[in-house]
């Protein structure tokens, strides 16, 4: 038996996901920047998909543009924040995707103060801090926060954290590559002025993402070229993709529901008989609070047995990671456990799941657990 538990990498693609993208490859072929009709036809492909994520985001059209992918949005509106907005400090907080990190240390030539927020034992900043720095001048200043943690799942309160930074004059980005599609998002009624989603956290291909550019910030293009995504992101769309990734959008958002439940009843299953099956187990994160249903990170007390569980695990046909994924198959320490208890050496395993998996695969997944430990 093979169980796929590391959704939080990456997701298999729904069939109609599929489906969709083949058409488009086998039938709408043409470059949509091309006059004629086979041009016209993607055009449309790739402006209907647009449609459906902004409705679903309630956003105007204007405001949606098409990207590689998480990584690309983060940089773009970092990096063109600075370029473009006048911002010279960027807050953010140690536990943030690398691409957010990363973008800020490559900022060093532009002499932008970079304020690292600490966080709590569940790997939240805090927001008092946030708010302080934020009154003590009126630098100009982008505010980077991640919807949910992509190692632990914490989700922190980004309404909340968007009026603190419009009620003191400060851009808000936030990260939200693991909660778009998975949790209910109104860009009209928070305070962001940009936002990042990646089609294949969600079902969707690879390699396709989008960025949310709020009307009110004027950018300039980060990729130039041919003038493509109104001159924003320059290079010939990915029609077959970006259909891929609406559609992919399209099924979660309307059957949010009834996926997060079911996912929710997976999650905690498998909680309470990792409780039951592994003396001294925790879950780091909030499980229990404000998290995202999809992670459950598990520390197991070290020992010579847990050392190896990850790959024993894969041995046994279970996929699950080791903290986040986005490192080119790099087994190296996990920054957001470091932040959250440098002093905590235990072995933490990230557990992801999918409206796909079902209950046999966690019976199994304990089983083989058990048999690992003892």
């Amino acid at each position: 038996m093979r169980v796929y538990l590391d959704n939080a990498a990456t997701t298999p693609l729904f069939p109609e996901v599929i489906d969709s993208i083949s058409s488009v490859l086998r039938d709408h072929f043409g470059n949509p920047s091309s006059i004629h009709f086979y041009g016209r036809n993607a055009k449309s492909i790739v402006e209907d998909a647009r449609k459906t994520i902004a409705n679903h985001l309630n956003a105007s059209l204007g405001e949606i543009f098409f990207t590689s992918g998480g990584t690309e949005s983060n940089n773009t509106a970092i990096k063109c924040a600075v370029r473009d907005l006048g911002v010279k400090r960027i807050i953010t907080t140690t536990v943030e995707h690398p691409s957010v990190l990363e973008s800020m240390q490559n900022l060093a030539p532009f002499e932008i103060e970079c304020v690292m927020l600490g966080v709590d034992l569940q790997g939240r900043p805090n927001l008092f801090e946030l708010e302080a720095h934020l009154k003590q001048d009126e630098k100009k200043t982008l505010v980077s926060i991640m919807h949910a943690n992509n190692e632990i799942g914490t989700m922190n309160d980004i309404r909340r954290i968007g009026e603190i930074c419009s009620q003191n004059g400060a851009l808000f980005h936030s990260d939200t590559v693991q909660t778009v599609a998975h949790f209910p998002l109104d860009l009209e009624n928070l305070h962001v002025s940009f936002l990042s989603g990646s089609a294949h956290k969600f079902h969707g291909p690879k390699g396709i993402g989008f960025l949310y550019v709020n009307s009110d910030n004027s950018i300039k293009p980060f990729v130039d070229g041919g003038g493509q995504e109104r001159t924003m992101r320059s290079g010939t769309e990915n029609t077959a993709h970006i259909h891929g990734m609406a559609t992919a959008f399209d099924i979660c958002c309307q059957n949010m529901a009834g996926m997060r439940n079911h996912i929710i009843e997976l999650r905690d299953y498998m909680k309470a008989a990792l409780i039951k099956e592994v003396p001294g187990v925790k879950f780091n994160g909030d499980p229990d609070g404000e998290s995202l249903y999809t992670v459950l990170s598990t520390s197991f007390p070290q020992n010579a047995k847990t050392d190896m569980l990850l790959m024993n695990l894969d041995i046994e046909g279970i996929a699950a990671s080791g903290g986040s994924a986005c490192s080119s198959g790099a087994i190296k320490g996990s920054h957001v456990l470091e932040a959250i208890d440098p002093r905590d050496e235990r072995i933490t395993i990230r557990f992801s799941f999918s409206e796909i998996n079902t209950r046999d695969e966690i019976d199994y997944v304990i089983e083989r657990i058990r048999k690992i430990l003892t």
